[in-house]
């Protein structure tokens, strides 16, 4: 009986470590990457992730110890990291930039309202509110979006075929060739003018795919400044990560 040739178990792309820092824990995902060049420290600025690219099996199994030569590098990193803020009674959010504070109430007449105090009232059980908080949030950036993208939309004669929110890391907004919108729902936390120029510089795209003068001309016929909101969204944009943070 002829015996078929041994093949090697092929390593995982992902692998998740433990590395002190500051003395405390903190977790640290390793990803194999042929196409890298060399071994990488990241930090997320906005979540506080750790990870190392590895070019090789070889170096993936050395990430850590290379991670440990840059743990003065990695804390520094952290301590940028805006604290994450749990939605929950006694909470503070800016809902569209202005401060809420979220108080538990036993009725009312929703899961979540507003009230004229500019207090978020949440119901039910406090095991709850987080899930109720959440789902108000998004239903609120959608609805506030939307609005907004259709009557940019309609100002430069056009309109897009969906409007959607997402939770993404790295983009505010896109608009795809097949012209649908999407956004972050967490833009419902920036103040109105910084909002208003995320969906005019995509609902320009809608006419022009790409940052040309002509672009650049029809977000400035939505909203007459782009040098404040771009200023802001650099400074202050990571710190819209910090309520409800992705786990």
């Amino acid at each position: 009986m002829r015996r078929g040739k041994a093949t090697r178990k092929s390593a995982p792309l992902v692998r998740r470590e433990l590395l002190k820092i500051d003395g405390r824990p903190v977790d640290v995902t390793i990803r194999l990457n042929p196409r890298a060049r060399r071994l990488i420290v990241k930090v997320h600025p906005s979540t506080g992730e750790v990870s190392i690219v590895a070019p090789s099996q070889r170096s993936l199994d050395r990430a850590i110890e290379f991670a440990r030569g840059e743990e003065a590098w990695i804390a520094r990193q952290l301590s940028h990291v805006p604290k994450p803020v749990a939605l929950g009674p006694g909470a503070v959010v800016p809902l569209q930039g202005r401060e809420h504070v979220i108080q538990q109430c036993d009725e009312g007449p929703a899961p979540v309202w507003i009230g004229e105090d500019n207090i978020i009232r949440v119901t039910g059980r406090r095991e709850h509110a987080a899930r109720r908080l959440l789902d108000f949030f998004k239903r609120e950036a959608k609805r506030t979006l939307e609005a907004r993208t259709l009557e940019f939309a309609s100002r430069l004669g056009t309109q897009p075929k969906r409007v959607s929110v997402r939770d993404t890391a790295s983009r505010w907004g896109s608009c795809s060739v097949a012209r649908a919108i999407s956004y972050s729902w967490r833009l419902i936390f920036a103040p109105a003018f910084v909002l208003d120029y995320v969906v005019a510089h995509e609902v320009a795209h809608l006419k022009e795919m790409n940052h040309s003068p002509r672009f650049w001309k029809l977000v400035r016929e939505l909203v007459d400044d782009v040098n404040r909101p771009q200023a802001w969204l650099r400074k202050h944009g990571v710190s819209l990560h910090r309520y409800a943070p992705r786990r």
